[in-house]
């Protein structure tokens, strides 16, 4: 018999260091209407230089289970969803492990990307599901801001740092209700970092990996998956977009949000939006926005939630979740 998992606990962290549109003007040729027009984006929080992935994700792992009101030694399961790991090994999560005094279970990274924070969700509640755990703190958590070209206006306008934390616990009644996970490398070199330290170690040591982007085929497929995904969640359980409360999508650009809202007919009064303050943080985008809007109140205990995402690989899924 599979075991339910609820959400019990929900953090998030953004670096000090405020970077907006006017000020990017300054580095490279844009301006703030260019960007907010493109892609709704006002600012975005950018990591101190001495300040790594897994600093980010501690501060939001700690709010979280201040939060859930539990201690690092109730945590059995550590999984950070990342892209800018701090080494190349151990994982960012062992690292986590470590400053959080958690020893023993395991910890492992997550690595899809921008869809990373809904993959490992999924991960650590099939471990729950299955008893392999009974309490896990899953986390997304990002310094993108070190592999973006600064003077690519494409890319660097798009993105930000930051990190957001669920602790998710063994229940009697269904939290998680469902999860629809997708993807298809075919589409790899439309939105990637096409340097590595198995295929251009050279350029890797000069600081030259940074993030590539096809803007326009990207945009399309993104609202085309992340529609088709949010249709999937609801046909898997017999709902329409009535019967949800909120929908927290991936805050990738205001355009893609809008038409996915219009595709499955549901209000953006129902849609959690941050990237306006936020950009796009990759794999902390859903768990940042879901723990702003779970503090200031919009969502409570019982509610119908749909995650969303979509990054690189391509990658992209969805999951219903009852709050």
């Amino acid at each position: 018999m599979l075991i339910d998992a609820r959400i019990i606990g929900t953090g998030s962290y953004l670096p000090k260091r405020v970077l907006d549109n006017h000020e990017l003007a300054e580095m490279v040729d844009t301006s703030d209407d260019w960007i907010f027009s493109r892609s709704g984006i006002r600012q975005r929080h950018i990591a101190a230089p001495d300040e790594f992935t897994c600093d980010l994700a501690l501060q939001a792992a700690e709010r979280a289970l201040e939060s859930a009101q539990r201690n690092p030694e109730d945590i059995d399961l550590v999984i950070v969803a990342t892209t800018t790991a701090d080494q190349v090994f151990p994982s960012t999560a062992c690292l986590l492990q470590e400053r959080l005094g958690i020893r023993g279970g395991p910890a492992f990274d997550v690595q899809a990307v921008c869809a990373g924070f809904v993959y490992a969700l999924d991960v650590a509640h099939r471990y729950i599901q299955t008893g392999g755990s009974k309490c896990a703190l899953v986390i997304g958590a990002e310094t993108f801001s070190r592999i973006l070209n600064w003077k690519d206006r494409s890319t660097c306008v798009l993105f930000g740092d930051g990190a957001g934390a669920m602790v998710i616990e063994a229940s009697d009644s269904p939290g998680i209700i469902s999860s629809h996970l997708h993807a298809d490398g075919a589409y790899k070199d439309l939105l990637c970092v096409p340097t590595g330290i198995s295929t251009a170690y050279d350029q890797v040591l000069q600081r030259e990996a940074f993030t590539e982007m096809k803007g326009k085929e990207v945009f399309r497929w993104a609202v085309s998956a992340l529609g088709d995904a949010v249709v999937e969640a609801l046909e898997a359980n017999n709902l329409t977009e009535k019967d949800i409360d909120w929908l927290v999508p991936h805050q990738a650009n205001i355009r893609i949000i809008q038409a996915i809202a219009r595709r499955v007919d549901m209000s953006l009064d129902k849609v959690v939006v941050t990237i306006e303050r936020h950009g796009n943080t990759s794999a902390a985008s859903v768990p940042l926005a879901f723990d702003e809007a779970v503090r200031d109140g919009r969502i409570r205990r019982g509610q119908n939630i749909i995650f969303e995402a979509f990054g690189g690989g391509f990658a992209w899924g969805s999951m219903l979740v009852k709050y």
